[in-house]
């Protein structure tokens, strides 16, 4: 529909939206009631929505055997009635912007696809033997690597956070959505997004209330409760309405199904306290210091949840890349305490020593991992299906704010990988033909700048 089409309401709904395209990302300002917050996401986000739906669909069969479909409908099975009312109205919002964008979508479409990753990842390996002879035995692959420090590891005693996802390209090629979201109930967020999803999903949230937030999942996690709360609203009503850390923990445990289980690395700026979270299904475990740093890097720090929730997950593994990292991080990080700030969280994310080899190189092991450009000679991970030789995928963009970025809603991005480099599609298939099944699927991503979301 042309904005002549809409009615009176949606104009004024979309009157108080926003988007801006800037480096790579779609900037959206979106504001009201739930209804009018997913309409007016939804009518921005249209055209890249419909396409990320055409990919997934693709891509779902590709790499798992199922249809995308068959997700949604075990998606509105199981998560409909657990979904709030509010957000229920978002999507239903969202639904409405698409259709009237010229995306005929429903209801259940929109909890489908916030749903893909919590089901095929955790929901699929439960249930899997009953449709395959070879069943997965966790989610696929590692997906993040984060930080945050605070008193005497920054250069103003206060918090910093930082975040870079990891996926496989087709999918990560979607991470570029900056949503800033002002809601008539909570606290407004701004958080990096993909179109349709109600939560961040990639997990970088800063809040008016002073609270920053991020995650790494935990790899090899194997557990799910099909009871339980979906973690999209989890996360999501955690972050809109925590005043505090343990406020947020609590929200976000509620209900804990298990879900896109996490280490989660929250910052409270008004206390210049941060913590770690690590959050299994049957255990949890809550650091906090107003002093030093936490990280993750997927690899469970909780003895009980790494050995009795984990399958192996590279913990002192240094040739897997959750163990590289892990290694790498545990010598960074005391190298820069006292001088981390925006500038460096931005080189920490873009950092390519490969503490396996032991130099400087494009490799799996990485902070910024390039599974591209890495032949794979050392890679020993028995439940990885990222350690193929130059693989589609990596890092994917990056995220950080000091303390006076939360503090007036601010946060850096830099979509694309963490360091800059551009990744060729074209030229990647030409080179590495095996992966020619994804042409029309994967798209380039060319160097970008770090762009601060005001």
């Amino acid at each position: 529909m042309t904005m002549a089409e809409l009615t009176e309401a949606q104009q004024a709904a979309l009157a108080k939206a926003d988007r801006q395209d800037i480096n790579g990302w779609h900037y959206i300002t979106v504001e009201g009631e739930p209804y009018e917050i997913g309409f007016e996401h939804g009518y921005l986000l249209v055209d890249e929505f419909k396409d990320a739906i055409r990919v997934y669909t693709h891509m779902t069969l590709e790499t798992l055997g199922m249809d995308y479909e068959f997700f949604v409908k075990q998606a509105v099975k199981l998560h409909k009635d657990k979904i709030p009312q509010e957000y229920l109205d978002e999507m239903q919002g969202m639904a409405d912007g698409f259709t009237a964008g010229g995306f005929p979508t429903t209801l259940d479409d929109v909890i489908g696809w916030n749903a893909w990753m919590e089901l095929t990842g955790y929901w699929w390996p439960q249930v899997a033997a009953q449709y395959s002879n070879n069943p997965p035995m966790g989610p696929k692959g590692s997906h993040c690597t984060g930080f945050v420090a605070t008193g005497s590891a920054t250069t103003d005693g206060r918090p910093v956070i930082a975040h870079e996802s990891f996926d496989d390209f087709w999918s990560g090629q979607y991470f570029n959505v900056c949503e800033m979201i002002k809601p008539s109930h909570g606290f407004a967020m701004k958080m990096q997004t993909i179109p349709g999803y109600i939560s961040s999903m990639t997990d970088f949230y800063v809040t008016s209330a002073g609270l920053a937030i991020t995650e790494t999942t935990l790899a090899g996690f194997v557990g799910y409760d099909v009871d339980g709360v979906p973690e999209y609203v989890r996360s999501r009503k955690a972050s809109q309405y925590a005043h505090t850390i343990d406020e947020w923990v609590a929200i976000e445990n509620d209900g804990n199904n298990g879900g896109y289980a996490n280490i989660w690395l929250l910052a409270d700026t008004n206390t210049n306290e941060i913590a770690r979270y690590e959050q299994g299904l049957k255990h949890q475990e809550l650091l906090r210091t107003k002093d030093g740093w936490y990280y993750g890097c997927n690899a469970a720090h909780n003895p009980r949840i790494r050995n009795l929730e984990c399958v192996d997950n590279g913990y002192n593994d240094p040739r897997q890349q959750t163990g590289g990292r892990r290694t790498r991080l545990e010598q960074l990080m005391p190298e820069v305490a006292g001088r981390i700030d925006d500038d460096m969280a931005k080189k920490i994310l873009a950092d390519k020593f490969d503490p396996y080899l032991g130099y400087e190189c494009a490799s799996s092991r990485d902070i910024c991992a390039h599974y591209d450009c890495d032949p794979q000679y050392y890679a020993d991970d028995p439940h990885g299906v990222w350690n193929v030789p130059f693989f589609p995928g990596g890092s994917c963009d990056g995220k950080c704010a000091d303390a006076d970025d939360i503090v007036n809603m601010r946060m850096w991005g830099i979509f694309g990988r963490a360091d800059g480099e551009p990744f060729d599609a074209a030229a990647f298939l030409r080179q590495h033909p095996q992966w020619n099944w994804q042409e029309g699927y994967l798209y380039d991503r060319p160097s970008q700048p770090w762009t601060l979301f005001e």
